[in-house]
C-alpha cells in the first residue's frame, strides 16, 4: 500500500513539473487566430494604405437620404408651406403605416386624435401642445415641421425615413379632416 502511495505522490509531482513547464507550440493550424494582426481603422491611410476619413464631396447626398431645401427659419417655414407636397399617393397603405408611425412618435404628446391631448400634455410634462384643428396647416408645414421641429417640438428627421414622414402627414391631415367634422 505504501508503495502505490509513493508511486502516486511521485507521479503527480511529476505531472505538475511537466505541465507547468514553458512549452512552444510547434504547429499552428490556423496561425491569424494565434497571432493577429493589429489594424488601426482610424489611422491617416486606413487599413488599405488608400486615403481614409475623407470629407464627402461638396453637393453630395449620402445614399439613402433626400435633400431638403428648406431653411429652419419661419421663412422657410411658410416656403415650405406654400410650395412643399407630397409626392406619395394617398392610399390605405400610406395611412396605415403612418398612423403607426404617429402613435410611436407623436401621439404621447399630441394625442391618439391630434387634439394635443397625449399622455405628456394629461401628466402636465409640457404644456400648449397644439390642437390640429386650432392650426392653418397644411402637408408641406407639417412635413417642415417633423423635419425641423417647432417651439418646444424637437426634429423628427433622424426617426423618420423621408417615405414615412410623408405617411405621418397623411395620418395628421386625416386627424386634423376629422376634427373639423
Amino acid at each position: 500500500m505504501r508503495k502505490y502511495l509513493k508511486f502516486s505522490i511521485a507521479f503527480l509531482v511529476l505531472a505538475s513539473v511537466v505541465a507547468c513547464s514553458k512549452r512552444e507550440r510547434k504547429a499552428q493550424y490556423m496561425p491569424d487566430m494565434y497571432v493577429s494582426v493589429p489594424y488601426d481603422a482610424d489611422m491617416e491611410k486606413g487599413t488599405t494604405n488608400a486615403s481614409a476619413n475623407l470629407k464627402p464631396v461638396a453637393g453630395s447626398i449620402a445614399r439613402g437620404q433626400v435633400p431638403y431645401d428648406y431653411a429652419d427659419t419661419n421663412d422657410g417655414y411658410e416656403k415650405a408651406k406654400a410650395e412643399l407636397k407630397s409626392p406619395l399617393a394617398k392610399n390605405e397603405a400610406n395611412l396605415e403605416n403612418g398612423k403607426k408611425m404617429y402613435g410611436i412618435y407623436c401621439a404621447t404628446c399630441h394625442g391618439k386624435k391630434g387634439d394635443g391631448n397625449g399622455v405628456l400634455a394629461q401628466r402636465e410634462k409640457f404644456n400648449g401642445i397644439p390642437n390640429y384643428k386650432d392650426r392653418d396647416i397644411n402637408e408641406g408645414s407639417i412635413y417642415h415641421v417633423i423635419m425641423h421641429g417647432k417651439n418646444l417640438m424637437g426634429s423628427h428627421a433622424g426617426q423618420l425615413t423621408n417615405k414615412e414622414r410623408w405617411q405621418v402627414v397623411q395620418y395628421v391631415e386625416q386627424l386634423r379632416n376629422d376634427l373639423l367634422k
